[in-house]
């Protein structure tokens, strides 16, 4: 159900189960989560994360789940929250094409992805209201963050689902494209990216993770923004760029 492939510098992961609109169940988040493992080990520069068939990620697959016994904390706690993480702290840029229904944990996925394009036709939101249980994969955190208080809770009572256009103008994700395109579009910022200095993208990386998990201020992520700006100079590729910008070349850029 999980497919991974390694295409020169860049891990493409493809969530394989069309028929289920790739929902997720116990063990395609393992599988998932063993194929970031492995791309990381892999050494790549850039990641793309994509679904087959006529959606993204519907979410959690409940087909065969029974509410009276359900461990939902087992499922979400033990096994969402930490492929979550793993995918946020992926040690390279990565990215996701996004169309169809991006629901639920579907939407954890793309909120754990540094850069998402997403189709035109893509269904974002909160689809909970229908099954009497409630948003969850960090949709609360993005929504808030973004759209505000009213916004949030009536894309939660309602169960609206918002359209791939109006999720970029609402400022949720990075592009939206016609849905033949996305894949395509995503696939060539990866590669761009993996051509790039990725060590300057990862420090832009962690600065962002901390402006949005520890709450820096002005101040103190000037301090940040320096101290890495200091780290890089060390680096070949620092040296690299100068040296291009010097001679007027294009950099050719390792990573290292």
């Amino acid at each position: 159900m999980i497919q991974l492939s390694i295409e020169g510098a860049v891990a493409h992961v493809v969530l394989d189960n069309p028929a289920k609109l790739n929902a997720l169940d116990e063990q395609a988040i393992g599988e998932l989560d063993a194929a970031y493992a492995e791309a990381a080990a892999s050494g790549v520069r850039a990641l793309v994360l994509r679904g087959e068939g006529r959606a993204f990620c519907a979410g959690r697959d409940i087909s065969g789940v029974d509410p009276r016994d359900d461990d939902v904390l087992g499922y979400l706690g033990g096994l969402v929250t930490p492929l979550l993480q793993r995918m946020a702290a992926f040690p390279a840029p990565t990215f996701a094409a996004a169309h169809g229904a991006c629901l639920g944990v579907g939407l954890g996925l793309l909120i754990a992805t540094d850069v998402v394009y997403v189709a035109d036709s893509a269904k974002i939101g909160s689809p909970f209201a229908a099954l009497g249980a409630t948003l969850d994969s960090g949709g609360h955190a993005l929504f808030f963050e973004r759209l505000g208080a009213h916004r949030t809770l009536d894309l939660i009572y309602t169960g609206r689902l918002m359209s791939g256009s109006e999720a970029v103008q609402s400022g949720l994700f990075s592009q939206v494209f016609p849905a033949d395109e996305v894949v395509a579009a995503t696939t060539a910022a990866a590669r761009r990216a993996a051509e790039g200095a990725t060590g300057a993208f990862l420090a832009s990386k962690d600065l962002v993770r901390r402006l949005r998990d520890d709450r820096l201020g002005l101040w103190a992520s000037i301090d940040v923004e320096n101290a890495a700006q200091a780290a890089l100079c060390d680096s070949d590729d620092y040296r690299e760029g100068f040296a291009a910008f010097q001679e007027k070349r294009p950099p050719q850029f390792t990573g290292r």
